[in-house]
């Protein structure tokens, strides 16, 4: 029996500090996750963006190939009035939501959507600093709306019974994260819970800014 200490390997430099051109790749549902932080389940969503003017050298399908660098932020699934998902999808949207839209937004219809993203960078584990967004914004008029490279990633629990199918271009950290919900282990709901304050059934889609 041995216990093993690693060199972990150079850090990735974390996505430049300013203001990005970005445009969202990804829209993952992590099911219901424990945070011990607060002692509680939500219901959770995974946002990715791409950056086509941030770009890096990776490796992909055996070769390298030069692609933007990505970002994503973590939500809880709710439209309250207080809710960061709902600030950060009025600001990219440029206009407050109806009430009709509060009743049932599709978060499907963010996928290609261009915005901005004002990314800084705050202190982690170990005293390496990361990337986090500060501010989404909608993309100024004129500006040419980027087409995202990466293959688009959509992923839902709703409607879907026992075990739905994973993309296989998926991640393996976000497979990981999607395992420790309480849909995937399929853990009961604590009589308490209640279900997340804004569905994800699809609106009239027509007027959508996205």
């Amino acid at each position: 029996m041995s216990l093993t200490a690693k060199d972990k390997g150079p850090s990735v430099e974390p996505v430049p500090a300013g203001v990005h051109v970005a445009v969202c790749y990804g829209v993952v549902d992590l099911g219901t996750q424990f945070n011990p932080k607060f002692n509680k389940h939500a219901r959770k969503v995974l946002v990715l963006w791409e950056l086509p003017q941030c770009r890096a050298d990776f490796e992909r399908d055996g070769q390298k190939q030069n692609l933007p660098r990505a970002i994503s932020q973590r939500y809880t699934l709710s439209l309250s009035e207080k809710a960061n998902l709902r600030r950060d999808l009025e600001s990219w949207r440029g206009r407050k939501f109806t009430a009709q839209e509060l009743s049932g937004f599709d978060l499907q219809a963010v996928l290609g959507a261009p915005c901005q993203l004002q990314i800084v960078h705050e202190a982690g584990k170990e005293g390496r600093s990361f990337a986090a967004i500060a501010a989404l914004m909608a993309l100024p008029k004129g500006t040419a709306r980027p087409k995202p490279e990466n293959p688009l990633l959509f992923f839902t629990f709703e409607g879907v019974q026992g075990h739905p199918a994973l993309p296989p271009h998926m991640p393996d950290w976000i497979k990981e994260l999607i395992a420790q919900s309480r849909e995937w282990t399929g853990q009961p709901a604590p009589a308490s819970s209640t279900k997340p304050s804004t569905p994800t059934s699809a609106t009239d889609g027509d007027d959508l800014p996205f």
